[in-house]
């Protein structure tokens, strides 16, 4: 039983006792005791004044009685207003940190077959340009939200759906034909997802310049945007990929290996990975089929070009178009198709899509549609819509080539990190090779962390500069608190200090230490409201707040330093199990933390 938990049961007891009365375990709450008052826990005593029939203080002092005498936890406590502040007896924390430290899945569960399935799907790249800063954002919440997922017993399937076809592809394909010269990764030096980005820009450029000079000869913009030489070719060439044309699918082979190859290397430089990956050129056909069942059983309906449309003005949206006249399908096509077989391919109990949330309407009517044409799980699709992330430049347009390319900035923060850490001498005596390591965990960690230390729901402008620092709230400062905690450890270690369970239960402690164990206690809590929040930002902010904590205790404290054995092999213990939940919690978001620094 946990400390809430017998906080409850003793609060339930004394109000069936002094006031003849049941309560239920809603009508208990209880808080963290705010740091300008003396005490652990907070109960709130108002929800039991009218049983009472006394005064909120009143209530709180006989409650606060009561618990003093029957509940040896409970060493004091005292009343303000309608509030009960609880100080819990020193031994209960020393109790409560031995189990801690004991713990190897300490705050976290196995998966449970009983749990079932939890899809999450992310990263959802276009195979017409690399991944950049928006798509860090993505594949960064998707990879923390997994590992959140599994900590609380899921049985968690990563899945990738590469958007491999379409007419932003061909615009890519085209460009590299009439443009490309044959050109290469190889011959280029250019990453192959790079390669293909750039023709896509090119597209774009010439594109362009078609549209002028049609509006010069008197077209409207509109008309000019249709007429183009270079979309009508696109277009034919997206229509002559649907019906296997030869030339053009091994044209399209050929790109997309590219694209692949550079996209492999980005996922592993960002420490994502997935289960199953889905191609869009293979679940299209799925998704064509199934909308043409729904235009056989009326659920769709099809106009006299030969389009197909969804009409939902009856669920309060308008009229969504699935096949074009021309036959090809549109993104919500390959949705459905992409559904239909995940579920086919898994016993799914729950399909998560972390998508930004530009995409809310789409996944609204996805849903919609999923339901219409029959399958049970279409309303219980989860969108996990988040927001957009921008640099304190502003916003990036990938057609334009002004994104943040994803590499780019890894590479960037690597060197910055190194350059830091150089400077501020947190390599001293490291091997070139260490240097390499540590460099490589503080960039990505201060990138990781920047990023999912905000509220996912919330658009954020990333600022690298401000990432990497070694103070405040960033990924290098719990970093370094960790390597700073493991030397103290190795030195215990060196010296022959035994560090394992604690003893001596009478220990007199701080307050300032029975708090760190208070946070350590509320560990497993934030990694449950985190996975039902699919919010790893508590988890980075959690790190943070015990972090902080930890540092002041260290410089108020000795540890090695200390004469009692006891209070120095609590402390040792209490480090040890401070650095075992920040590498956990880390681990939770994606980023490792270094031994040594």
């Amino acid at each position: 039983m946990n400390l809430e938990e017998i906080i409850q049961s003793a609060v339930t007891q004394s109000v069936k006792t002094l006031y003849n009365a049941d309560t239920e375990i809603s009508q208990i709450q209880i808080q963290k005791t705010k740091k300008e008052f003396e005490g652990d826990v907070t109960i709130v005593v108002f929800p039991f004044v009218k049983m009472a029939r006394k005064s909120p203080e009143v209530v709180g002092q006989e409650i606060g009685e009561f618990l003093l005498a029957h509940y040896p936890v409970v060493s004091a406590f005292n009343v303000i207003k309608g509030f009960l502040n609880v100080s819990i007896n020193k031994s209960h924390w020393i109790e409560t940190l031995n189990a801690i430290h004991s713990d190897a899945l300490y705050g976290t569960v196995l998966p449970d077959e009983a749990a079932g399935v939890m899809m999450i799907e992310y990263s959802s790249p276009n195979t017409n340009k690399p991944l950049h800063l928006g798509h860090i954002r993505n594949n960064l919440l998707g990879h923390s939200i997994s590992e959140i997922q599994k900590a609380n017993g899921w049985n968690v399937v990563k899945t990738n759906i590469v958007n491999d076809r379409g007419i932003h592809i061909c615009k890519s394909m085209l460009a590299w034909k009439l443009f490309g010269n044959g050109e290469t990764p190889q011959s280029s030096g250019l990453k192959g997802d790079h390669l293909v980005g750039k023709y896509y820009v090119i597209f774009d450029k010439a594109y362009k310049a078609e549209i002028k000079e049609l509006m010069a000869t008197g077209m409207s913009e509109e008309e000019a945007k249709k007429n183009a030489p270079l979309i009508l070719d696109a277009q034919k060439m997206l229509l002559a990929w649907e019906n296997n044309d030869k030339e053009v699918r091994q044209l399209w082979e050929m790109m997309n290996g590219w694209v692949y190859a550079g996209f492999d290397e980005t996922y592993q430089q960002m420490g994502v990975s997935f289960d199953k990956i889905y191609y869009e050129s293979e679940t299209y056909l799925t998704g064509k089929a199934e909308v043409e069942r729904g235009v056989d059983e009326q659920v769709f309906y099809r106009r006299d070009d030969s389009s197909v449309w969804a009409d939902l003005t009856a669920d309060g949206l308008d009229e969504k178009l699935l096949l074009r006249a021309d036959g090809t399908s549109v993104y919500m096509t390959q949705d459905i198709g992409t559904a239909k077989l995940r579920y086919n391919d898994f016993d799914i109990q729950k399909m998560v899509y972390v998508v930004g949330n530009e995409q809310n309407y789409h996944f609204q009517v996805l849903s919609i549609l999923l339901d219409k044409l029959g399958f049970a799980w279409g309303k219980s699709l989860v969108h996990f819509s988040y927001g957009m992330v921008e640099l304190p430049e502003g916003k990036m347009k990938s057609r334009e080539g002004t994104v943040v390319d994803a590499d780019d900035l890894m590479e960037e923060m690597i060197n910055t990190a190194r350059e830091t850490s150089q400077e501020l001498g947190k390599l001293d005596n490291c091997t070139e090779e260490e240097k390499n390591t540590i460099a490589r965990m503080v960039g990505l960690g201060a990138l990781k962390y920047f990023i999912l230390k905000v509220d996912p729901r919330k658009n954020m402008t990333f600022n690298p500069k401000e990432s990497i620092d070694f103070n405040g709230n960033t990924g290098p400062f719990i970093q370094y608190t960790h390597a700073r905690i493991k030397s103290v450890l190795r030195k215990a270690t060196e010296q022959g200090v035994n560090f394992g369970t604690i003893v001596d239960m009478q220990l007199e402690i701080s307050e300032k230490e029975s708090y760190l164990i208070q946070l350590l206690s509320e560990f497993p809590t934030v990694v449950k409201q985190a996975g039902e929040e699919f919010s790893p930002a508590l988890i980075a902010n959690y790190e943070y707040e015990l972090v902080k904590e930890y540092n002041q205790f260290y410089h108020d404290f000795s540890i090695l330093k200390e004469e009692n054995e006891g209070l120095k092999q609590f402390r040792l213990v209490l480090s040890d199990s401070v650095a075992k939940v920040v590498k956990s919690g880390m681990q939770l978001l994606g980023i490792e933390v270094p031994e040594r620094m």
